[in-house]
């Protein structure tokens, strides 16, 4: 039976998840979530209530997941080159999450990326988190708001599909769940639908 994984997506800046290119995939950050969830599983990302953000309770996105891929696999994948980060391209490009490559010798690679340090060198405190599962997810059957998100209606949020801390929450209730694809359903929509909040921001802040 699938289960639902409901966790804050404490920085939506389409890194982690990467809702780009066709595919949303959470291949860096939340461990536990990439350890544990099997094909078929539901992952749901709700907003922050931080201040500044006051987001908490809207949906970001929910990806059913459709493939688990290895590091090296998800790297060597022509289908997610795109998703190779270029912190001087668009923003898109910049927020890449395949930036993880196998040494020879060895261990990780890590690209300049989002977890890299200010001055583009690995970040070996990511590196360590980020690899310590060996396992990328991905999703063809999704959907992502961003910033622009519903709110989760009352009733999924009495379910607890809604966390109010860190961490994540596990639903395996057959009724909770079903409610929660019947009113995805109801939405009508599937793919990149609105920007990451952080994307949002930088706008917001150049004019």
């Amino acid at each position: 039976m699938p289960i639902l994984h409901s966790y804050i997506v404490a920085y939506d800046s389409g890194f982690a998840p990467n809702p780009f290119n066709g595919f949303c995939t959470l291949a860096t950050c939340k461990p536990d979530i990439r350890q544990r969830a099997v094909l078929g599983d539901w992952i749901i990302g709700t907003g922050s209530n931080r201040k500044g953000v006051r987001r908490g309770g809207f949906l970001v996105y929910a990806m059913r997941v459709r493939e688990a891929l290895t590091i090296a696999e998800y790297w060597n994948d022509p289908r997610f080159e795109k998703k190779k980060p270029n912190l001087h391209g668009s923003y898109r490009m910049a927020c890449g999450d395949n930036i993880y490559y196998p040494l020879e010798g060895g261990g990780w690679g890590q690209l300049n990326s989002y977890h890299s340090k200010e001055d583009g060198s690995p970040f070996q405190k990511h590196i360590n988190r980020d690899t310590s599962v060996d396992r990328v997810l991905v999703s063809d059957d999704f959907v992502y708001f961003g910033a622009e998100g519903p709110n989760i209606p009352v009733h999924l949020k009495d379910a607890d599909l809604v966390l109010s801390g860190r961490g994540r929450k596990r639903i395996e209730d057959e009724a909770a769940l079903a409610e929660f694809e019947g009113w995805l359903d109801e939405l009508g929509v599937r793919g990149y639908q609105g920007r990451p909040f952080d994307m949002v921001e930088a706008m917001r802040k150049r004019k």
